[in-house]
């Protein structure tokens, strides 16, 4: 049984945001939001829905369509990966640098 406390009905996203059902659809199917089923209702995790208002905005008032909003996503991924490893080797060379 789904603990339902968590999750939101992606019917209730789309009345909420005043988007199209087949927008979430269309995420899901490019793995950029999780959509969980009970066998009746689409549910969508509370902890996603930052990720979903990104997406909309990113959709509706700039335009960019699914396939772009995964490009963005994907670059921002990895912009963030490599910011980490950014931070690893500086940290990395101050100790060098101290021990030297």
């Amino acid at each position: 049984m789904l603990n339902t406390e968590e999750l939101i009905t992606s019917e209730a996203c789309c009345a909420y945001y005043h988007i199209e059902h087949s927008f979430i659809q269309t995420l899901n199917e490019y793995g950029l939001i999780e959509i969980i089923s009970d066998g009746r209702t689409q549910f969508i995790p509370n902890t996603q829905l930052g990720e979903l208002e990104k997406f909309i905005r990113l959709h509706y008032e700039l335009g960019i369509n699914p396939e772009g909003i995964d490009a963005i996503t994907h670059l921002l991924l990895k912009m963030k990966d490599m910011q980490e490893e950014i931070s690893l080797l500086r940290n990395r060379l101050q100790l060098w640098d101290s021990e030297g």
